[in-house]
């Protein structure tokens, strides 16, 4: 990924071109990446990382700073939030829980629809964005079944600014539509996300 960036940062800041950068590609998984993330997620490291990241969301909810530094989102149609490039996050922690995310989503049986790294010019400044994208397993329906939506469309995001780790974002979407149940509770989801054993496995 280095090289990539480097290539890309050279484009934004050597050329004499003023068009905006916008490149965008399709990232793919090694096994030994994903069995690297999986290790991590059992080490101590990693469980104290989780129990920190999830603390640090539950004060948030009441009111208290914590680190690492968390945002929630609420609406009626999404539910999410953000968490901050903070202690005690290094840029190592800050991959793999992005990682680790991912790794937990597709354990309560999402199907993973992309991942994708976008690299675009905003204010001067470079921001990369890599985001996976989860549907709910598909079903085959009986007549007149409703259509579970689970936890909603799951999307988890890591942006870097200027080749500087910046956040983390995770981020739940609802369908109203009739056709639908009514998503599972998201406080259920984060009880999977955070606090579910340690390879993300129920």
């Amino acid at each position: 990924m280095s090289n990539f960036l480097d290539d890309l940062f050279n484009k934004v800041f050597n050329s004499s071109e003023k068009a905006p950068v916008n490149h965008k590609e399709n990232i793919v998984q090694k096994d030994e990446e994903v069995a690297k993330v999986r290790d991590w997620m059992n080490s101590t490291e990693g469980r104290e990382l989780f129990a920190q990241v999830s603390k640090s969301y539950y004060f948030k909810t009441i009111q208290i700073e914590e680190r690492p530094q968390t945002h929630i989102l609420d609406s009626k149609y999404a539910r999410g939030f953000a968490i901050t490039y903070d202690d005690p996050l290094d840029e190592q922690t800050f991959s793999l829980l992005f990682l680790a995310f991912a790794q937990r989503v597709l354990a309560l049986g999402y199907r993973q629809v992309s991942f994708d790294r976008k690299m675009e010019e905003v204010n001067d400044q470079v921001k990369v964005t890599e985001k996976f994208y989860f549907k709910p397993p598909l079903k085959i329906l009986a007549k007149n079944e409703l259509i579970s939506q689970l936890y909603g469309n799951i999307s988890i995001e890591k942006i870097n600014v200027n080749n500087q780790p910046n956040y983390l974002k995770v981020l739940a979407t609802f369908y109203s539509d009739r056709l639908y149940l009514d998503p599972e509770p998201f406080d259920q989801f984060l009880d999977h996300l955070f606090e579910a054993t340690h390879d993300g496995q129920n």
